[in-house]
């Protein structure tokens, strides 16, 4: 059997406003693993580098449409608790995240 193209899945369905204003772009999508793109700009606090919020904002897309996709499309999934570290400042460029499926039923 072959697996649905779930990229194509995710562009037909469309992205939140919240990813839209954010620049957030899914480049990668299967059902154990998911990555995407934002770009710095325009995501900065005032001292000009990533917002760590932005991270979070990344973070949070990415689990909550990998999710989706294990869930399948009539189901509502929610996030129910989010950590973040920052391990590194950047002031330009894209920064790229990759949510991966540690326990799937």
């Amino acid at each position: 059997m072959t697996e649905p193209d779930y990229l194509s899945i995710i562009r037909e369905r469309g992205s939140g406003a919240l990813d839209k204003k954010m620049g957030i772009e899914i480049t990668e999508a299967s059902l154990t693993r998911l990555v995407g793109t934002m770009p710095v700009e325009g995501n900065t606090q005032p001292m000009g580098i990533l917002h760590g919020g932005a991270n979070v904002v990344l973070a949070e897309s990415l689990g909550s449409v990998g999710t989706q996709l294990n869930a399948g499309e009539n189901r509502r999934i929610v996030g129910i608790d989010i950590n973040a570290t920052h391990h590194k400042a950047t002031a330009k460029g894209i920064v790229t995240g990759v949510a991966t499926a540690c326990l799937l039923y």
